[in-house]
């Protein structure tokens, strides 16, 4: 071996700290080239339990808003329904980049943990209810302590070897989306129980005076046993704040230096407002986000709405059983296809022709009230389905862009801009579709665009927007 050589493995050596989570990992990772089965399966769970809880009350919104007492008339259910879904997302927005910087500083566990907590005790709280400011002040406080889900989106890119990185972050978005069709689901099949199992629970029972409280309940009793898991998953954060002695040379098991590997010094002091494939990632990943929560609120508001208002006068129980459908499909179309067009036509090749296919599909919806029985509801299992795997093609593309951006020392802190940015988009999705919905309402005999076509008009408009920051020179590949 010549000299070159020499240096070169010199340098794919590095110092290994006995007391350091990430050298702990890194080694593991070095020495374990199985399939990583038990860390995606972790990453599922607590992606799944942090998700569940954000969508979970959509099909029961608007009949809990009706039980408030809160709207005048009932062309107004729309309209306070969207406050409550985006005050979580309000409470994100204003503390993501904060738990990002904890992170970054302190590790991501931590900040997993407490979040697990808080969905815990918030989510319980949100399902016990008596005031619309109530509900309100439980969700807002759920989205402020939501810092789970910034650590982990850094957590799936340092706990694999460099070839299941994809996948891991894939499991990220596979876990989400399918929280954002499961968490419908729970919410439509559990909600008020005394009404729904007359012969089981009493109207005087506990669960008859909190009709919204089972499916809150389920969901944070899982978070709850997440919670215990998490205490014994691995720290991947590099420290090496200790003395120069308690480091040995790793020359026997030498630690491969990657992409993602620390070494416990600043690999890039570059800003991460300046770092343009990072930030028109994160830009266009919040157009989409904005539409996908939009479209969350419009779907589950039209679908109950009675036909009169334009809606199919659907029960909490068949918009559950419908996003369950949905969520199954998405387990099967994100772990088999995603991998495979990813391959084939690259991130964002597939991110852009995923958002391009959902436009068509879109405005088809308000025809589907011409539609009754077995038909509508082949066509609407039919429509969903298609919806979230498209949507969750786009997400994971630009999540993975968004990781691939940044080195580790700046992970955390660019999830944290990214889940702020993203919250922001969110908490405005719902707000427009209450809005829109109870709007669309009252013009059902307008001319032009009449009725639910004008809503559904809008979300491809912002589809559309989103497509086009796909292309260049707006989206940079890092």
């Amino acid at each position: 071996m010549g000299e070159n050589g020499e240096e070169e493995s010199m340098e794919r050596v590095l110092k290994y700290h006995p007391n350091c989570p990430g050298c702990k990992v890194d080694l593991y990772k070095n020495s374990n080239k199985g399939y990583p089965f038990r860390e995606l399966t972790f990453i599922w769970i607590v992606v799944l339990s942090c998700a569940l809880p954000i969508v979970s009350l959509f099909p029961y919104l608007y009949f809990m808003i009706r039980d408030l007492n809160i709207a005048k008339r009932e062309e107004d259910i729309g309209y306070y329904a969207g406050f409550v879904g985006a005050s979580y997302m309000l409470g994100r927005a204003l503390v993501s980049i904060f738990w990002g910087r904890m992170a970054d500083r302190y590790g991501r566990k931590p900040v997993i943990i407490i979040g697990l907590a808080t969905v815990v005790i918030f989510n319980t709280l949100f399902g016990l209810n008596l005031s619309y400011w109530m509900a309100i002040t439980t969700r807002f406080l759920l989205g402020c302590f939501s810092g789970a889900l910034v650590a982990i989106r850094a957590y799936a890119t340092e706990i694999f070897r460099e070839e299941h990185q994809a996948l891991g972050l894939s499991t990220v978005m596979t876990a989400w989306g399918i929280g954002l069709i499961i968490g419908p689901a729970i919410g439509g099949f559990l909600v008020q129980p005394a009404e729904k199992y007359p012969n089981i629970f009493s109207k005087n029972s506990f669960l008859g005076r909190f009709p919204y409280f089972l499916p809150c309940f389920c969901i944070s009793s899982m978070a709850f046993v997440v919670l215990i898991v998490s205490f014994w998953c691995p720290e991947t954060l590099h420290n090496h704040n200790k003395s120069n002695s308690e480091s040995i040379e790793s020359l026997e098991t030498p630690l491969l230096l990657d992409g993602n590997s620390g070494n416990g010094k600043k690999s890039s002091n570059k800003s991460l407002l300046k770092n343009w494939p990072l930030m028109s990632a994160i830009i266009a990943y919040c157009v989409f986000c904005l539409h996908d929560m939009a479209y969350s609120e419009i779907f589950s508001l039209w679908a109950v709405s009675p036909k009169k208002f334009g809606g199919l006068s659907y029960s909490t129980e068949q918009i559950g059983e419908v996003l369950a459908i949905s969520g199954f499909s998405m387990i099967i179309s994100q772990t088999f296809l995603y991998p495979y067009l990813a391959k084939l036509m690259g991130t964002i090749l597939v991110s852009r022709v995923a958002g391009i296919l959902s436009i068509p599909l879109l405005a088809s919806y308000p025809f589907l009230i011409a539609f009754s029985g077995v038909t509508l509801w082949i066509l609407l299992n039919v429509s969903s389905l298609l919806k979230n795997a498209l949507s969750l093609l786009i997400c994971t593309s630009l999540t993975i862009m968004q990781n691939r951006a940044v080195d580790q020392d700046q992970r955390g802190a660019a999830n944290g801009i990214a889940m702020t940015t993203m919250s922001l988009a969110k908490a405005i999705g719902p707000s427009i579709g209450g809005v829109m919905i109870s709007w669309a309402q009252t013009r059902l005999g307008a001319s032009i665009l009449p009725g639910m076509q004008m809503v559904f008009f809008i979300l491809n408009v912002i589809e559309l927007i989103g497509v086009f920051m796909t292309f260049k020179p707006f989206l940079t590949m890092p």
